[in-house]
């Protein structure tokens, strides 16, 4: 395997190897586990950089699903996630690690209570996209 190159996510037939996959996706639906390890290697395969791979199919994985806890879960509309999906490669904006920072503040409140985040009722968005961060961050470790 050349420098830099990274082992395949998805079988011959192209469904995704699960022990290939972040433990995150595993814990998630069978369309985020394609979409993931699909974008994973074709980009693995386009550019032979394993770390360019990893970010492309998080890319792809971010405008159709949004973290909640320990897994993703089918976004209500595809589409960015944040202001560095937005941009592109070249973009150096603050990421919102798969929260979907561009949805209502009332979706964001939702996702809050069901991770039963304290004083989510006096949040405003952005700090309900950084309590849901943290939250994703401590229940993935």
């Amino acid at each position: 395997m050349p420098t830099g190159a990274t082992m395949p996510k998805t079988t011959k037939s192209g469904k995704p190897k699960q022990g290939e996959l972040p433990s995150t996706l595993q814990r998630s639906d069978a369309k985020a586990q394609r979409t993931f390890a699909k974008a994973h290697d074709a980009a693995a395969d386009e550019y032979d950089d394993a770390e360019r791979a990893h970010r492309v199919a998080y890319s792809a994985l971010k405008h159709t699903h949004e973290k909640v806890g320990d897994h993703w879960e089918p976004k209500d509309e595809n589409g960015p996630s944040d202001a560095q999906a937005e941009g592109g490669r070249g973009t150096s904006r603050r990421t919102a690690e798969g929260v979907d920072a561009n949805a209502s503040k009332r979706h964001l409140y939702d996702v809050a209570k069901r991770l039963d985040i304290a004083g989510r009722s006096t949040m405003d968005k952005d700090e309900l996209v950084e309590a849901i961060k943290k939250e994703n961050r401590r229940r993935s470790r």
